[in-house]
């Protein structure tokens, strides 16, 4: 309880501790599922369970996820919300021809190949096979919803292996997160973080991009890159690769060399990109007229939102402004002022 609100407010906030609790327990069994039992939910299993083929795969798939998560939603009322709120929400049966249709994917041929210690190759997603294919959804009251995707059939995709541990993918998910980006930046493009060219490619497509320059700063992933994807490219006049650090980087060029837009992608996933993210966030002011555009941005917002829960809640004076406090665009604004 919050002594300076009104039962009211308090009523919302504990609410609210709720679906904070929530979020975090839904996305641990979830996180636990992918990470150990991806492949559970096969086509056998699912042509036994509906031999006579009466649910839709989407509905079938979600039941089968829902027992392998140990989720009781008959006997349980928690794991009712949690099916209900968050399971039901998170899962889509993809259309594979949606992403082979994909300029990448038509275009750039990658041959297996090994150097060093990377390896050039394929992996595929089982059929029923469960991922992330995009980035958490937030809703409204703070719900946030993983989304959880399968395909019907065997899904081949690229992938760059170091020391046999996959390094970067071109999967739905990559995709997927990039797509609105794609779609917004224009001009003069810098991107920091190479992987297999994806986002360069896409961008330097557009007729209002007129160049992509891009700093990566391990030696062989550019030499991968030079070698056998960007001869590949359409337009690749409009590309520059330069061998630097990131950080380096910004702190030296972003106030001399004007850039219409900024793609940051230099981590894996949220485990290590909240750092990341805010250390770039800070560096912004030094190229106030550019867009700067973070790869997976909901996700880490949501890693900053509640870790800065307790704080929020501490030092608000309201529930209404717990909940500004709390939205995307205050965390944005915050990460991107602190070292003003």
């Amino acid at each position: 309880m919050h002594k300076d609100f009104s039962e009211i407010d308090n009523q919302k906030l504990q609410e609210l501790i709720k679906i904070r609790k929530r979020n975090n327990d839904y996305s641990w069994l979830v996180v636990d599922y992918l990470n150990n039992t991806p492949r559970l939910i096969t086509k056998e299993l699912m042509q036994r369970v509906d031999e006579d083929g009466i649910l839709s795969e989407k509905v079938l798939f979600s039941a089968l996820l829902s027992g392998f998560l140990d989720l009781d939603a008959e006997n349980n009322e928690e794991d009712n919300v949690l099916e209900t709120s968050y399971l039901h929400q998170s899962v889509k049966k993809l259309d594979p021809t949606i992403y082979l249709s994909n300029s990448y994917y038509r275009h750039i041929k990658i041959p297996k190949i090994s150097f060093a210690n990377w390896k050039l190759t394929y992996d595929q997603y089982d059929p029923y096979e469960a991922f992330i294919y995009k980035d958490i959804v937030l809703t409204s009251d703070y719900h946030e919803i993983p989304q959880i995707g399968f395909f019907d059939k065997s899904f081949r995709f690229p992938v760059v292996m170091e020391n046999n541990h996959e390094w970067m993918a071109i999967k739905p998910n990559e995709i997927e997160t990039m797509q609105s980006v794609i779609d917004q930046v224009n001009g003069r493009v810098l991107t920091f973080g190479l992987g297999m060219g994806y986002f360069p490619y896409m961008v330097s497509l557009k007729e209002n991009v007129s160049s992509v320059t891009i700093v990566e700063k391990d030696k062989e992933v550019i030499r991968l890159f030079r070698e056998i994807i960007l001869p590949q490219f359409q337009h690749k006049e409009k590309v520059e690769i330069i061998n630097a650090d990131a950080f380096e980087y910004a702190m030296k060029k972003l106030p001399n060399i004007s850039f219409d837009s900024v793609f940051v992608d230099l981590w894996h996933d949220v485990s290590d990109g909240l750092e990341l993210y805010l250390k770039m966030k800070k560096l912004e002011y030094l190229s106030e007229r550019t867009r700067f555009f973070y790869w997976i941005e909901d996700s880490l917002l949501s890693g900053l939102r509640w870790q800065l829960f307790d704080v929020i809640i501490s030092t608000s004076s309201s529930f209404e402004e717990i909940e500004q406090r709390l939205s995307n665009k205050f965390l944005q604004e915050l990460a991107s002022s602190s070292i003003k």
